[in-house]
């Protein structure tokens, strides 16, 4: 068979599983799960790498493949998902969708391009990688659900509609500036993941909040989607 099946890759191969669930969950107006599913697969991605790294007698080949299926994960998990929820979510006017557009490019340069200087950085050392350049594509799995979490708090679907956009294009923009994004330590990870699992429950089961969201968001659509 073609490709790798250890259990080197199995937590990408989730990841991925999990934002396709999250694809239909949105297209059918299923937002809260679709959120949890963007939670679910950024989690996957917290941990596949330091999973992978376990095995001492990876080939040349299998650390290869795991740089590129990692990458072509990314797209589809924090691009392609996080863009249908928001188009979703309100994003589908002209302004809107160019935001998204942007996004989604912005996201693929970055990716394109860390797996070039990845591979090149695998050649020379083989330390652990300390800081990343510019804002991983990873974070919006921790962004977008914190965001809907304060939608559900706070009332007002439009000011919510009008902080996607804002947060969709600067989220973008981190993607390809050129800066140094410290990579969290083992401590951070924790808190972070307590932090989205915190959201995650929240958004599943505090009802008032998703009841007010959901009839906000309904009535939106009727009205043809007008901020």
């Amino acid at each position: 068979m073609i490709g790798f099946y250890d259990y080197t890759v199995i937590m990408t191969y989730i990841s991925v599983v999990s934002s396709m669930v999250g694809i239909f969950c949105a297209m059918t107006d299923r937002i809260s799960l679709a959120v949890c599913c963007l939670a679910f697969s950024g989690l996957c991605d917290m941990f596949d790498g330091k999973i992978a790294r376990t095995k001492k007698n990876r080939t040349e080949e299998e650390k290869c493949f795991g740089i590129q299926i990692d990458s072509l994960a990314d797209i589809v998990c924090f691009g392609i998902l996080p863009i249908v929820l928001c188009f979703k979510l309100g994003m589908y006017h002209v302004y809107g969708i160019a935001i998204l557009l942007f996004y989604g490019l912005a996201g693929l340069i970055r990716l394109a391009y860390f797996n070039v200087m990845e591979a090149k950085r695998q050649s020379e050392t083989s330390e652990n990688r300390k800081y990343y350049q510019g804002l991983p594509i990873t974070s919006i799995s921790v962004i977008l659900p914190l965001l809907f979490v304060a939608s559900m708090i706070v009332p007002g679907y439009n000011r919510f509609v009008v902080l996607l956009h804002i947060t969709m294009l600067a989220v973008g923009l981190l993607f390809i500036l050129d800066f140094r994004f410290c990579k969290p330590t083992n401590r951070e990870l924790v808190i972070l993941v307590a932090v989205v699992a915190v959201a995650v429950l929240f958004v599943l089961f505090y009802k008032e909040g998703w009841w007010r969201f959901s009839y906000l968001y309904k009535t939106s659509m009727e009205r043809g989607g007008t901020l």
